[in-house]
């Protein structure tokens, strides 16, 4: 599977990427319990799109880094395509 091949709405992807850069890490409230969001930028032979990362994913994915995702969802915010 690679990048260029994912569409919207796309679940079960098995992919691997290399992080290309982290940003910043976000606190959020839901339920009355605080998570962490971060989103990643990454990129494969084919093309590049946006990794969102979550609480305990995100010291575990360093810029640099190539990731095994698995069972990952392609949804789409502000009009680009984004893994989670």
């Amino acid at each position: 599977m690679a990048i260029k091949d994912l569409e919207v709405r796309q679940g079960d992807v098995d992919i691997v990427v290399e992080v290309v850069e982290k940003g910043e890490i976000r606190e959020f409230q839901k339920f009355g319990k605080t998570g962490r969001v971060c989103n990643a930028k990454i990129k494969d032979e084919t093309g590049e799109m946006n990794l969102t990362l979550w609480n305990e994913q995100i010291d575990q994915v360093n810029a640099g880094d190539k990731v095994h995702v698995t069972n990952g969802y392609v949804n789409e915010f502000q009009g680009e395509k984004q893994l989670t």
